[in-house]
């Protein structure tokens, strides 16, 4: 390795080390466009399997979601919040055995680099709330190529003849 490479791969490392983290929506009250809670506050509010993936970062066992098989027209929203993070048309089996998506609505997720099996991952979050949903992975169908792979605990479906729940505050 001459020294050209070896200042291309040091200057790569901050990449790997802090977390690049996507702009969310704008949230009342909040200049940073984030539902700010305690984890207390979302504990009292969630399930205890939804608040442990969505804020301890948990993670669901694969084929437990009922939403693996939802095939219905609609939005696939943020159980902690409610903010919509994908439309069903991107939806589609992945055989992994959690909900898997090709793309997210627009502002919908923020990411960052997650390295709790060694090697780098994407994680994403919702951006509003900031709650845990999944990775993403590059193995994904065209035209993306993307793999959302999501807990499924940490998603509410509404049906597109249902008017999505108010924005929980």
């Amino acid at each position: 390795m001459d020294r050209r490479q070896t200042l291309r791969w040091l200057t790569g490392i901050p990449a790997l080390i802090i977390p690049a983290v996507a702009p969310g929506p704008a949230a009342a009250g909040d200049p940073d466009g984030r539902l700010n809670k305690s984890k207390a506050e979302w504990a009292a509010l969630l399930p205890a399997d939804a608040f442990h993936v969505l804020f301890d970062e948990g993670t669901e066992r694969a084929g437990s979601s009922p939403l693996n098989h939802e095939k219905r027209d609609g939005t696939f929203i943020c159980a902690a919040c409610y903010w919509p993070l994908f439309d069903s048309s991107t939806k589609y089996e992945s055989g992994t055995g959690w909900p898997s998506f090709w793309e997210p609505l627009p502002r919908a997720l923020a990411t960052k680099t997650d390295f709790r099996l060694i090697y780098p991952r994407t994680e994403y979050h919702c951006a509003r709330c900031g709650g845990h949903q999944g990775h993403v992975f590059n193995d994904g169908p065209k035209p993306t190529g993307k793999r959302y792979c999501n807990n499924g605990v940490a998603l509410l479906f509404v049906p597109r003849s249902e008017k999505l729940p108010d924005l929980r505050t």
